[in-house]
Order: C-alpha cells, then structure tokens, then sequence
C-alpha cells in the first residue's frame, strides 16, 4: 500500500513546522550564548575563563550526542516541558537542544570572522560591549551568519527523520516507515527527491540573503 497525496503533505507540513519552530527557538537561543563565548573568551573584551570554559563544555558535551541518544536520553526532561513523549511537540524540545549549542558554534566563528581592528576602533570611539556587538560585531558578520543558519536549517531537516521514532511524523519518517519497513520504493524516490529540493531551495535562499547583504 503506498501513501496518499494528503499523508505527504501532512508528512511535508510536520517537518516544516517542526524545523521552523525548534529553528527560531535554537536562534533564539544560541545568539546570546556564541556572543557570550566571543566576549568572554581569551583576549575578548569582557574576558571571563570561567564562564567561557562552563560554556565550552556545555556546548561541547551538547554536541558530542547523536541526535538519536540525545532524543531517548532527555524524555523525561521532554515530558516536564511538554506533558508528553511522543508527537510532534515531543520532537521539538530535543530538536532545539540539538540545534541551539550547534548554532552558537556557527554563530561564534563567524563572529570570530570579524576584522580585529573594527572591535578595537568601535572601543576607541568609547562603545560599550552591547554598543561593540549591536553595531559593529553582529552587522558585519550578518553575511556569515546567514550562511550559518542556512547550515544549521540543513541539518535540522535531517534531524527531524530521526524524530519519527517517537511518533514525530514528516517527510523523513515516512521515508523510513513506508519506503524502508515496506520496501515501497516508489516511496522512498519520492520523500528523497522533495528533501532533495527542499535543501536545495534553502540553501540557494540563504545564499542569495548572504550575497546581498555582501553588496
């Protein structure tokens, strides 16, 4: 039995509504965290080791689990937020602790991008640190951090596959409930091919966003 127009379109809406919410909320997030790292850190203008090495690592164990682990490992943690393990709301809690601490990372090296020299004229000119990352540090890394994003929608979409095991739904667990555990491959070609072009179209967007904002 192959899947109806309906079910893949509500597989297709579930992976957009779940990227798009766990990727504002991780944004929303990781901003704060990579710019804290990028001011803390050695030779940063708020340089603080403790809170950048607490920070480091938390990040880093973060991003060491699989998605998969980090999925089983947080449920009860999922259960508290949400009032249940399974269902689309259920996938997002780990989807944004998966995506955010990856985000921050992308985020602090293209900070890190930034010409020293534009730090230390804006503190010359007497800026604050909100002042230095408002105006000078997060404006003339927006290029990158587009791109950066763009990366991280990227591999959140293939995250959310993952999320099927715990009745998440979207176009990556109906790949693997359909077209592997069926050997539908009619369905397999078809969830491969509308990833393909969903990938393909984000990350031509966020090219383009980057280019122009470069001009």
């Amino acid at each position: 039995m192959t899947i109806t127009t309906e079910q893949l379109i509500k597989a297709f809406v579930d992976t957009l509504y779940m990227v798009s919410f766990s990727l504002l909320i991780g944004v929303i997030i990781a901003i704060p965290l990579a710019v804290t790292l990028v001011l803390t850190r050695e030779n940063g203008i708020l340089q603080n080791r403790i809170i950048y090495n607490i920070l480091n690592f938390v990040i880093n164990i973060l991003r060491s689990l699989p998605f998969i682990i980090l999925l089983v490992a947080i449920m009860p943690f999922t259960k508290l937020v949400v009032g249940t393990s399974i269902g689309i709301k259920a996938a997002i809690v780990p989807l944004i602790v998966y995506i955010a601490p990856y985000i921050a990372r992308l985020i602090e090296n293209s900070l890190l991008e930034v010409d020293r020299g534009i730090i230390e004229t804006s503190q010359a000119m007497g800026a604050t640190p909100y002042q230095v990352v408002r105006y000078f540090l997060l404006p003339e890394a927006l290029p990158s951090l587009v791109l950066s994003i763009t990366t991280a929608t990227i591999g959140l979409i293939g995250a959310t596959a993952m999320a099927g095991t715990v009745g998440a739904g979207g176009v990556g667990d109906l790949a693997i409930s359909y077209g592997y555990a069926r050997f539908d491959t009619i369905v397999m070609v078809i969830t491969v091919v509308i990833l393909i072009f969903v990938v393909q179209f984000i990350q031509n967007i966020g090219n383009l966003i980057s280019k122009k904002i470069r001009h």
